[in-house]
């Protein structure tokens, strides 16, 4: 296991049995990023780094009973905390890595992906193995309950223009990884990214 991934398992892994109680009214934006994903009765979607599991619920309630809705995380005790809490009802948890999905190509129609893009290691790479399992014009979306300016606030840091959550910046690295951004959206309250796969 590369380094990256040992520090993300250690980060995640240490903040896992709390990390609900941190975020209890995140539901509501989670909500709305799912339902911007325009999915469908019947889809498949991906929920990448899915944690304890809280946009699986809306997950599951767009695509409903014959969708189907999957939650990757590297880290055991999230995936365990959402077991706990009973999402693993909403979706099959599996335990990877984002690097090399145990899917087949063009499998999914969506993949949503909540705080994800910090802690890829690999960030170009990444996504094009995230738009390798979705099919042609499927849906990416990036998001984080807080915007950039919040974020870097709650983490005592400075926003710099290498952002990688800059628009001109993410929109570049998209290209590079087989999607073209549709929106873009960073407000105090919300960071949300669509993007499709390209053809």
């Amino acid at each position: 296991m590369s380094d990256d991934h040992t520090h993300v398992q250690e980060f995640f892994t240490a903040r896992a049995a709390g990390w609900d109680r941190r975020f209890p009214d995140d539901g509501p934006v989670y909500a709305a990023a799912v339902a911007a994903l325009g999915l469908r009765e019947g889809d498949r979607v991906l929920d990448a780094g899915c944690g304890t599991g809280r946009a699986l619920p809306p997950l599951r309630a767009a695509v409903g009973p014959s969708g189907v809705v999957l939650g990757a995380d590297l880290t055991p005790a999230m995936l365990r905390e959402a077991a706990r809490a009973g999402r693993d009802r909403d979706g099959t948890l599996l335990l990877t890595d984002v690097a090399a999905l145990p899917l087949r190509p063009s499998a999914l129609d969506a993949v949503f992906a909540a705080g994800l893009i910090a802690h890829l290691p690999d960030p170009a790479g990444n996504l094009r193995e995230i738009a390798r399992v979705v099919r042609p014009g499927g849906v990416l979306s990036l998001f984080h309950p807080v915007g950039r300016a919040a974020l870097a606030a709650r983490q005592d840091r400075t926003l710099t223009p290498d952002d990688l959550r800059a628009e001109p910046n993410l929109r570049a690295l998209l290209s590079r990884s087989g999607w073209r951004m549709t929106s873009y959206v960073d407000e105090d309250t919300r960071f949300l990214t669509l993007a499709v796969r390209a053809d």
